[in-house]
């Protein structure tokens, strides 16, 4: 039986935190039930959790105590609807188009020697071949993985997530509201402001390789930074 207490719901929608805590809280197994809906379609169960979790606050938010409806049939469109509109999302990084083509040619040319030769092909013999630059072949080769999921462990001796290396330290005891406030900021960013913080801040790239990956200057992308960390920081400050 998931929480649809209505005393809780209004004092949720006028700003209660504890209210809203108990509120997310009681209804994670909600949550839980539709996001393993979508269990094996390559994504981090964990991640689908947080996006369902902000469909559940928007549910909150605009919930109507006067419907006779219960709060957990209201919130499941909403949470649905969030998951899918991530999964049908293009990706978070639009790698520019020289740099897409360049690591087709490398994944092609690794398959090949591969297949010839049955070792793999170094990073040196790649730019002979291609007569590029070494870190033009490693920025390439980099842009073509997959983002790696900002809830999972750095590594097994730092049990820390990777969403805590842009938090404050203050911040680390804040519960699953804070985390669900930061990808509601990330969502609100463009497409370039939001590619910008994740090659920065996950990936660890330099604002010179950033530039190159995107196709814009190191200028622009110092700019851009600037100013969005300025706009997330307010924008959290005000969760």
């Amino acid at each position: 039986m998931f929480e649809n207490n209505k005393d809780d719901i209004k004092l949720a929608q006028c700003g209660d935190k504890e209210a809203l805590d108990r509120l997310t809280s009681n209804n994670t197994g909600l949550v839980w039930n539709i996001v393993k809906r979508f269990n094996g379609r390559g994504y981090e169960l964990e991640d689908l959790y947080q996006i369902g979790c902000l469909g559940l606050l928007k549910s909150i938010k605009r919930f109507d105590a006067n419907y006779d409806v219960q709060l957990s049939t209201y919130a499941v469109p909403y949470i649905l609807g969030e998951i899918k509109r991530f999964i049908r999302d293009d990706g978070l990084i639009k790698v520019s188009r020289s740099t897409k083509e360049l690591a087709i040619k490398i994944n092609n040319l690794k398959k090949d020697y591969l297949s010839k030769t049955g070792n793999d092909i170094t990073v040196n013999e790649i730019a002979k071949k291609l007569k590029i630059d070494k870190e033009e072949i490693a920025i390439a080769m980099e842009s073509s993985k997959p983002i790696e999921s900002i809830y999972k462990e750095e590594s097994s001796q730092d049990d820390r997530l990777i969403i805590d290396k842009i938090k404050n330290p203050i911040d680390q005891e804040k519960r699953i509201t804070d985390k669900i406030a930061l990808q509601e900021v990330m969502k609100e960013l463009n497409d370039k402001e939001r590619q910008i913080i994740v090659l920065r801040y996950y990936k660890e790239k330099t604002q010179s390789q950033v530039g190159k990956i995107l196709g814009i200057t190191q200028v622009q992308v110092s700019r851009i930074e600037r100013k969005v960390l300025d706009k997330m920081k307010l924008k959290l400050e005000a969760v």
